[in-house]
């Protein structure tokens, strides 16, 4: 089934806490229709010219395509890092319930 305006956006925090507090804070704004929080994932990267590597919590945001600047505000507003992950990515099938319950919470 067609997705329509639809994404998933992907993020990180630096702990559970910090993913619930911005996840609570997108679905109570009408910015997510539902954030999952999955602890514990390892991230490797380079920053500020060395390799890190951590532990942190990964964030899956369902969202509209017109509201991702609002929520990429927001989360930078919410977030501890100076540069939150936060990447999205345009939904091309939803299953005709899940979409149901997005245009319910996020409009057609």
């Amino acid at each position: 089934m067609d997705a329509g305006p639809y994404q998933i956006v992907i993020m990180t925090a630096a702990n559970t806490s910090e993913a619930e507090r911005i996840a609570e804070a997108l679905v109570n704004d009408g910015l997510a229709a539902c954030v999952n929080v999955i602890e514990s994932c390892r991230s490797v990267y380079r920053w500020q010219g060395r390799l890190v590597k951590e532990s942190e919590v990964l964030m899956l945001a369902k969202t509209r395509r017109g509201r991702f600047a609002d929520l990429e505000r927001r989360v930078i507003e919410l977030h501890s890092y100076d540069v939150p992950e936060i990447i999205a990515v345009d939904l091309t099938n939803v299953a005709k319930g899940y979409r149901g319950f997005l245009e319910d919470l996020l409009g057609k």
